[in-house]
Parts: structure tokens; sequence; C-alpha cells
């Protein structure tokens, strides 16, 4: 009789953890690898976990490629770096409560002997024509994303069109992989603050900031929540809970919390 007792209570126990498990809410996060590089998502999420049971599954890629899966439904809510092209997507009813959430800033780095002097020069576009002119190796993320979208409107702004240029690499790769490719080909490159500083101890850069500081260089993030109206399936009373806790006074202070091994704000909160 006692076996039979502990079959059962095995039983309900397996019944119980089942249904525990099916019962899970769970949303897609289609975001920038900038968040993930930079370990943004590994630190804020499992208190957003925590305080309201819903698990937070990110896809990092590409600033537009993380909307493009938006568009088609294939997350819940998105977490990018182009706020024009969040902004239209909006407007083109894919998606719906846009909210800036924080911002840090690009810079350029390059080779540690910063070969051409790009280091006192205070334009960015100033320091791309330095590039572009030199026919000095430059890589490029080449993915649409808001990293690489920045980049070109840097180099329009120069007036240079370097597509298709020998000194011109697109590598297609999201930024962190990027950095590594820059510093094997000793080149200068485009990134974000936030993955510079989490990742170039530990892929060993030798590379430095050869320019930062420049307004133009500025760089917003934003969360919005695929439109419902648009994909039925799509969880979005959960997203809004992810929006709510992001822009929200304890979000806003775990964002500003987290930091590099060095003490450095990887991102500043400007939820308004």
């Amino acid at each position: 009789m006692k076996l039979k007792g502990f079959f059962l209570l095995m039983l309900v126990l397996s019944v119980f953890i089942v249904s525990t498990i099916s019962a899970e809410t769970r949303i897609r996060c289609a975001s920038t690898t900038s968040t993930q590089n930079s370990g943004l998502f590994d630190y804020i999420l499992p208190i957003f976990e925590k305080k309201t049971g819903i698990k937070v599954d990110v896809v990092a890629v590409g600033t537009g490629a993380a909307i493009e899966i938006g568009k088609r439904g294939d997350a819940d809510v998105v977490f990018v770096h182009a706020k024009e092209q969040e902004l239209k997507a909006v407007d083109e009813g894919y998606f719906v409560n846009r909210h800036d959430v924080m911002y840090n800033d690009f810079v350029i780095i390059g080779p540690a002997n910063d070969p051409l002097k790009i280091k006192g020069i205070k334009s960015a576009t100033e320091a791309f024509k330095k590039i572009a002119g030199s026919h000095y190796s430059f890589v490029s993320r080449g993915d649409k994303s808001g990293t690489h979208t920045k980049e070109l409107s840097l180099w329009k702004k120069a007036g240079i069109e370097p597509k298709g240029q020998k000194w011109y690499l697109e590598v297609g790769q999201g930024m962190e992989k990027t950095q590594r490719i820059a510093n094997e080909k000793r080149a200068y490159t485009l990134t974000d603050r936030g993955t510079w500083l989490a990742t170039k101890d530990k892929d060993r850069l030798e590379m430095i900031i050869v320019l930062e500081g420049d307004p133009v260089l500025f760089n917003q993030y934003g969360v919005m929540a695929v439109n419902p109206q648009k994909h039925k399936h799509v969880q979005y009373k959960e997203s809004m809970e992810f929006i709510s806790w992001l822009i929200s006074k304890e979000g806003q202070h775990t964002i500003a919390s987290f930091k590099d091994k060095h003490g450095n704000q990887l991102f500043i909160p400007n939820a308004k």
C-alpha cells in the first residue's frame, strides 16, 4: 500500500510540474545585437521575470532584421535603435506603443597606433572623409542594423559612396564579430559604446576609440509592441507588461545600474 501511495504521489507531482510548465508565459523579443552582446539582457531579464513570471526569449539580430521579424508577427515585441525606421513602421501600422528607453553613443574605433591620426578630429564625417581619401581599410557591418544605418548616413553626409571600393569591406555580421574582423584587418569601424566596453577586453582587441563625442553619434534605443490588429496571435498583454516595466522607475533604475567590470555605465535611461 505504501508503494502504491508513493506512485500516486509521484503521478500527482508529475501532473503539477507539466501543468506548471505548460502554463508558463513567454514572449519573444526581437532585438539588436548590441543589447545582447553588451550583456544588458542577461542583467535585466531575470529581474523582470522574477517580478512578473514572464519569460523573455531574445532573438538578437540587426535592427533592420528585428523590425522585419516583428512585421511578420514572428515576435511579440521589438527593442532596437533606429528611431526613424521604428517610427515609420509604427506609422505603417505594424507596431504600437513605441517608447524611448535609453541611449548611449556610437564611436569610431581603429588600430591602437591610429595610422591615419583620426584622434583629435571632432567631426565623424571629417574622419570618414580622411579614411576614404586615404583608401584605408574600413569594416562595415553591412547588415541593415542600426549601426549600419548610422554609418551609411555618415558616408552620405560626407558626400562619399563607399560601396564597391577596395578599401571598404562589408561583412554582414553583428557588432562583436565586426569589431574582431576590424581588429584582424587593422581597420577602422563604427561601433556602439555598449558593445565596445563589454567586449574589448574579452576579445583582446588591439584597438582604441579614435573619435567620440560628436552629437551626430547619439544612439537612441526604443521598444514597441507588435500590433495585435495585424497579428492576433501575438502576446500583446504580456508585451505591454514588458514595455511598461522598461519605462517604469524600476526598469529605468535597473538599466542605469548595469555597468561593465570597470564600473562604466553602458546605457543611459531616458524614458518619458
